[in-house]
């Protein structure tokens, strides 16, 4: 794990060390890296340095103008005093001797550090140079004045790795106007100068005009003479052609009328021969004229007849589709009805087999209520039996007689609010009559029972008594005739 940790710190300094030690130049800018080695130049590219070991310095490798003036007025080779200003452009040598040498004086500083440091040298310069040259020659011939300020400068710049690019003299000044002087001067002589010439030119002028006139009009006689040899050479030439035309022309038209009359007998032999051809297109077109109506007729007749055949067995197709479909919608239209027809038959008889259903579950409802009722009172007449036992089955059958018109009247009183009693089937009317008998039956059990006596026994005895008697009915039903399987009671 150490070996690890060792090697992975060893790694990351030999990183780290390359990344200090990588530097890159730009292209304006010379890298010196001097040290243990000889020194390197680095321009608009990368390099490495070994920290510690080595150091890294920067020259400027920029041009830059140099404002060159002379401080007081120097005398120049005629002792008048005269100022120079001017304008030089140096920069550092592109060699690497050059850049060598200017790392010695101006290593790591700016561009106003190198002018400040110039300016005396090429002041100086300049000074001696004024001192060697006549004012005139300087005035009027700055260019000499620079080359030989160059010159002079040159030699003393590449001993600090400088480079002279250019050296323009800006102006001249004197304490004496000496300059000025010198220009009236040279107005005057500019300008008697300049009249002499004018005068030479005028006369130069009116000379030439002379002989530019001379020779003009020695040149339009040479031209109209020249003109008439040649029109009279012309009408002779002329001449000649116009007779060998002539005979040239009659031979021309003997030829033309021959060749006119055998290229008329070509022409109407072609001709023709085009008429009969023409002729022969003709029928023979007409002819596939008639062939092509034909068969266009054909083709229409026939695409007439396709087209009534497709239209009468669509019309067939479409009249037995829809006798088809009235059918089907007929017989769906019967179904329909005959099966709502069933709904309303089956619905009116399941509607008059809940209604007697009804009124049958209303009389038993009754029939039970009755039941109750007599029971209860059943008990009372027990309890009443217990007392009048003394009296024996006369004074029973007594109350019991006293009672029945109530029971049948509670039992009827049911019947009595029914208007009409409806039936349907056969059968329901016996069953409705055994209902209420049941339920009589029943209250007289429930009373038998409850007095201990035979009801039934003792009320068979009384009632055949009093029937012999009275010859009264007690109850009467009487079930009417059926019609259409509906009852009425």
């Amino acid at each position: 794990m150490e070996i690890i940790i060792g090697i992975a710190i060893l790694i990351a300094a030999i990183v780290a060390l390359m990344v200090a030690s990588y530097v890159k130049a730009p292209p304006d800018t010379a890298f010196i890296i001097s040290g243990y080695r000889k020194p390197r130049i680095l321009i608009g590219k990368a390099g490495f340095r070994i920290p510690f070991l080595e150091r890294l310095d920067k020259l400027s490798l920029k041009m830059f103008s140099v404002d060159v003036k002379t401080a007081d007025y120097v005398p120049n080779a005629e002792y008048i005093n005269i100022k120079v200003d001017a304008t030089v452009k140096i920069r550092i040598g592109q060699s690497e001797e050059m850049m060598i040498l200017a790392s010695k004086f101006f290593l790591n500083e700016n561009e106003a550090q190198i002018i400040s440091r110039v300016q005396d040298t090429l002041e100086g310069n300049m000074r001696e140079i004024v001192g060697q040259m006549r004012l005139e020659e300087m005035v009027t011939d700055r260019k000499a004045f620079s080359e030989r300020v160059q010159e002079n400068a040159i030699p003393d710049l590449q001993k600090m790795g400088l480079e002279m690019i250019s050296f323009n003299v800006q102006s001249f000044a004197d304490q004496n106007s000496v300059i000025e002087d010198l220009g009236i001067d040279n107005i005057s002589k500019i300008k008697k100068g300049a009249a002499i010439a004018k005068a030479q030119a005028d006369r130069d002028i009116a000379i030439s005009q002379a002989q530019a006139a001379k020779e003009a009009n020695d040149a339009k006689v040479q031209s109209q003479m020249e003109i008439a040899e040649k029109q009279t050479s012309l009408a002779i030439r002329q001449a000649e052609l116009k007779q060998q035309s002539d005979v040239k022309k009659a031979e021309a038209d003997a030829a033309y009328k021959i060749q006119e009359q055998e290229q008329r007998k070509t022409i109407e032999i072609t001709s023709a021969n085009a008429n009969i051809a023409k002729a022969e297109r003709e029928a023979e077109l007409k002819a596939r004229e008639v062939e092509v109506k034909k068969q266009s007729l054909d083709a229409e007749i026939r695409a007439k007849a396709d087209a009534e055949r497709y239209r009468q067995e669509q019309e067939a197709q479409a009249q037995l589709f829809k006798r088809q479909k009235e059918a089907e919608a007929k017989r769906y239209e019967q179904e329909q009805a005959a099966a709502a027809e069933m709904k309303i038959a089956e619905a009116a008889r399941f509607a008059r087999e809940q209604e007697a259903e009804g009124i049958a579950a209303v009389g038993k409802a009754e029939a039970e209520a009755i039941r109750a009722k007599a029971l209860a009172e059943a008990e009372g007449i027990d309890k009443k039996a217990e007392a009048m036992k003394k009296y024996g089955e006369a004074a029973v059958v007594e109350m019991i007689m006293a009672a029945l018109p109530e029971i049948a009247r509670n039992v009827a009183e049911p019947l009595s609010k029914v208007d009409k009693i409806t039936m349907y089937g056969e059968g329901n009317s016996a069953k409705l009559v055994g209902d209420i008998v049941n339920s009589t039956t029943q209250i007289t059990e429930g009373i038998s029972a409850g007095m201990g006596i035979d009801l039934k026994s003792l009320l068979m005895g009384a009632l055949g008594g009093k029937l012999a008697a009275d010859q009264t009915p007690a109850v009467v039903v009487v079930p009417q005739a059926q019609s259409d399987n509906d009852n009425e009671v």
